[in-house]
């Protein structure tokens, strides 16, 4: 695979898990721009502990970041994370406008789950990140099932190694914007990924949901729903239902 200058790629056949290398690698105090890439995982991991089923042929990849800043920038490196991968996967993929994400990070095709990114970090003592590590899974080859949701694969099916390089150049070109010019381009990139202004979402926050319109990204980063004449925003949450645009299946 190709790498962009300055990043250095470890390559495995097999791993439990991309990311708890790399975490484990990021806390002994690696230097950022490492990318680990499996063919496949024994033991790979979506959000909220959540079990991630990895089988040979699809993207299993995990980056090394140390982004200056406050803890509270981290969720807008996910949303980063999240252009990355649809701007490299709508580069492949023979139906490019099928292609959406969800907040803040899920990759939609034809509305069904191909895709998604785990984020975890650590803190200085100072309050400032001390590592972010971006977790990716693409389904390429297969798409396995999930309890909650529809799944698919991208339209066309890519080794994982050229689909790494397509996702790195693009997170490079994404992390130099944001140094150069903060979160403001990442935000408007993202919005042309997401769901329609006014499009359904429910959004679930502990053991409540919360549904409303959508009604962009707030600056920082959260979710804006419009729900009763209300603007609510968003910090934390799980999308549970994004109702799909026209054309699109959920």
């Amino acid at each position: 695979m190709i790498a962009p200058a300055g990043w250095r790629v470890e390559l495995h056949s097999a791993l439990p898990s991309t990311s708890d290398r790399l975490t484990g690698l990021a806390e002994a105090g690696e230097a950022e721009c490492l990318v680990i890439l499996a063919g496949q995982q024994t033991a790979g991991r979506g959000r909220s502990g959540r079990a991630w089923s990895s089988p040979p042929g699809n993207l299993y990849l995990s980056a090394l970041l140390r982004p200056a800043g406050p803890a509270r920038d981290a969720a807008q490196w996910s949303l980063l994370a999240g252009v990355a991968l649809a701007e490299a996967a709508r580069g492949i993929d023979p139906e490019p406008d099928a292609l959406r994400l969800k907040w803040p990070n899920d990759l939609l095709r034809h509305g069904a789950k191909c895709g998604g990114i785990l984020a975890e970090s650590s803190l200085r003592s100072d309050g400032g990140l001390a590592w972010l590590v971006l977790g990716f899974g693409v389904n390429l080859m297969a798409a396995p099932a999930l309890p909650d949701r529809p799944t698919a694969c991208l339209g066309r099916a890519v080794p994982p190694e050229d689909f790494a390089s397509h996702l790195l150049a693009r997170l490079d070109h994404w992390r130099r914007l944001q140094a150069a010019e903060g979160f403001a381009p990442i935000r408007a990139a993202w919005a042309g990924f997401g769901p329609g202004h006014g499009q359904v979402i429910a959004v679930r926050r502990g053991t409540g949901t919360i549904a409303g319109g959508f009604a962009g990204l707030a600056p920082d980063g959260s979710l804006l729903l419009e729900s009763g004449g209300i603007r609510l925003s968003i910090t934390a949450g799980e999308v549970q239902e994004q109702e799909a645009r026209s054309g699109e299946a959920l």
